[in-house]
């Protein structure tokens, strides 16, 4: 895995990865993909509600992505428990960054914010 970063006991490690086979780069969209995963390295359960990117591209042009959960579900995460996906993101440059929060909500009820750790997206062999 990519860079990590543990928030209120949550740890969020991040692993990204070009996708030539999704890019078309003639027609400057490059597509990466990155996996994610989410461990409850704390001692209570913790309910993954909202998810917030912010996307930067190489021309430094910020996009943000708010929205409930993440492809689809909201993982509860007992202690000790993980869970993982994969997702992607278009840019229209070779090479970008991401980082975001995720929203959670523990076992007696209490919200947080959890740090999603910055990350490159990078095609192989591009300038940055």
């Amino acid at each position: 895995m990519g860079p990590s970063e543990i928030t209120n006991g949550i740890r969020v490690q991040v692993r990204p990865r070009f996708s030539p086979e999704h890019s078309d780069r003639q027609n400057q969209q490059w597509f990466f993909l990155y996996t994610v995963r989410i461990s409850n390295e704390g001692g209570r359960a913790a309910q993954l509600l909202e998810r917030h990117w912010i996307i930067t591209n190489a021309y430094g042009q910020v996009e943000e992505v708010r929205g409930p959960g993440v492809v689809g579900q909201q993982p509860l995460l007992k202690p000790g428990e993980s869970f993982e996906y994969t997702s992607g993101c278009p840019l229209e440059t070779p090479f970008g960054t991401m980082e975001g929060t995720y929203r959670m909500v523990d076992s007696v009820g209490d919200h947080f914010d959890v740090v999603i750790p910055a990350f490159s997206l990078r095609e192989p062999n591009s300038m940055q």
